[in-house]
């Protein structure tokens, strides 16, 4: 049976590496941003069929509307992996930077993340494991509050928290939809603000697409991260505040 995934933040980094990634183990992929060209050149270097919709997160209906289209362009859709986002360095607290940030990584977010729950919840097909799997990329950074990326360590501390109220919704629903929370350190990426434990997307994406197939609720990746989130989540804020100032 051909499985379908869906990555949205497909034309670099993670989302990239990941849509490249998900075609070798077999799925069929849609890719989803705003660079056209960049994608169908992903696209044609896959060993199995893609399909390319162009999609600007921060406008919110007309990214539902391609996510319906993209959907209905495909087979059939099992994962929809929500990779993309933005991050700004910020210490004068300008506006447009946190605009965009918490219009592409809360607003952009949720708007894709119920379109997919309802595409799963409202799809009948009998010979499926699972009725969908929605995969959400956070950050190890929601877990602190850093200075000058203010919005972008609120907006993933909203992804993580999101997520996990979507976890509870499932108990008591009757689309039997999984969920995974991926909480990234460092990755080699457009995005990276740093080199301690830098990954690479390639790296990156085969944890994910092993957490994806495992059906794992949560994953850190790498997987020492988790250490630095425990920690981030334990030591005292004024002992935080100094390790990140």
């Amino acid at each position: 049976m051909t499985r379908g995934a869906i990555v949205v933040g497909a034309s670099s980094g993670i989302g990239e590496a990941l849509v490249r990634e998900l075609a070798d183990r077999g799925y069929e992929v849609g890719l989803a941003a705003r660079r056209t060209e960049r994608m169908r050149e992903i696209g044609a270097e896959l060993p199995t069929k893609s399909y390319v919709a162009t999609m600007d997160v921060a406008d919110v209906e007309d990214a539902r509307e391609g996510f319906v289209e993209l959907a209905d362009a495909m087979p059939g859709v099992d994962v929809v992996v929500l990779c993309a986002g933005t991050a700004h360095v910020n210490y004068g607290l300008e506006w447009e930077p946190e605009r965009e940030t918490i219009d592409v990584n809360v607003r952009g977010f949720v708007a894709l993340a119920t379109a997919a729950m309802s595409y799963f919840e409202e799809r009948d097909d009998a010979s499926a494991a699972r009725d969908g799997h929605l995969v959400g990329i956070s950050s190890v950074a929601g877990h602190v509050g850093v200075g000058g990326l203010q919005a972008y360590s609120a907006s993933k501390a909203f992804v993580s928290n999101y997520l996990e109220a979507l976890k509870a919704r499932q108990r008591g629903a009757d689309a039997d939809v999984a969920i995974t929370t991926v909480e990234p350190g460092y990755v080699d990426t457009e995005l990276s603000m740093g080199g301690f434990w830098q990954s690479s997307p390639e790296t990156a994406a085969a944890q994910i697409a092993r957490a994806i197939a495992a059906e794992r609720g949560h994953v850190y990746v790498t997987r020492r991260w988790r250490l630095v989130a425990w920690a981030l989540d334990l030591l005292p804020n004024a002992v935080v505040r100094r390790l990140v100032a």
